[in-house]
């Protein structure tokens, strides 16, 4: 059983900061990337920001400048430091994580629970 957990959520002022984490735990044998989406009442889930294996990040250009992602691979978990925080980063973030659970098995999307975020104006 692979499980993820998000922690760190919670309301801020518009320009205040966030740092999200979130942990894989269970039958692990190895992860790809790690990363995080979100999803705003009424709207697709997109991809805010994703890490791989190697260390390589992409972010959505709604974010690029103010979001930073980070993991630390001992602890299978990663990170998201969120930075000048506007309104419109409203939203439920969900962390993913591509792993393999066993060797030479499929790799599979997991994800977490959500955590909300919500910037007042």
């Amino acid at each position: 059983q692979v499980q993820l957990v998000e922690s760190g959520g919670g309301l801020v002022q518009a320009g205040g900061s966030l740092r999200l984490a979130c942990a894989a735990s269970g039958s692990i044998f190895s992860i790809n990337s790690m990363g995080w989406y979100r999803q705003a009442p009424g709207k697709q889930r997109e991809l805010v920001a994703r890490i791989s294996s190697g260390g390589s990040t992409n972010y959505a250009d709604s974010v690029k400048g103010r979001f930073a992602i980070s993991r630390d691979n001992a602890k299978n978990t990663t990170y998201l430091q969120m930075n000048s925080l506007k309104p419109e980063d409203t939203a439920a973030y969900y962390c993913q994580a591509v792993l393999i659970v066993v060797l030479k098995g499929p790799s599979r999307a997991y994800w977490g629970q959500g955590t909300q975020v919500t910037v007042s104006s």
